[in-house]
């Protein structure tokens, strides 16, 4: 008869053996950017639904988005929403076979990043400065 084994250690290799990089943690932003998009829309499609309802309903919505709170999330949507598409362009590179080698995967990643926080603060700087409120 066969004897079974067993294993002291994992079955496979977890967070706990894998030192974070930096690569590791943008898959990871892609995903969480991926979700919070998906309630971003939501509030969009909430924001356009009041529009339709009434003059009153839309300003408690525009009242809602003016207040300090929520200029951050419209802030955050718009990182995350910059920051997922950048990562997108960054997997269609890769979907036509260019940017494997491993110095370039760790130049874009950088570059992912630095290019979503610079990209969203010009825009809403330049929102602020055409509006004449910055």
């Amino acid at each position: 008869m066969a004897e079974t084994h067993t294993a002291k250690r994992p079955l496979s290799p977890h967070l706990q053996i894998y030192r974070p990089m930096l690569t590791m943690m943008m898959s990871i932003m892609h995903r969480i950017t991926g979700s919070a998009l998906y309630f971003g829309i939501i509030l969009l499609v909430w924001w356009l639904t009041a529009a339709a309802i009434s003059a009153d309903y839309f300003a408690i919505m525009q009242a809602f988005f003016g207040h300090w709170f929520g200029k951050l999330v419209l802030f955050g949507f718009t990182w995350a929403l910059l920051h997922h598409m950048l990562g997108g362009l960054r997997h269609l590179l890769w979907d036509t076979g260019h940017g494997f080698k491993l110095s370039t995967i760790e130049w874009l990643a950088r570059l992912n990043l630095a290019s979503s926080i610079i990209l969203t603060l010009v825009l809403w700087l330049g929102v602020y400065w055409v509006r004449g409120t910055l």
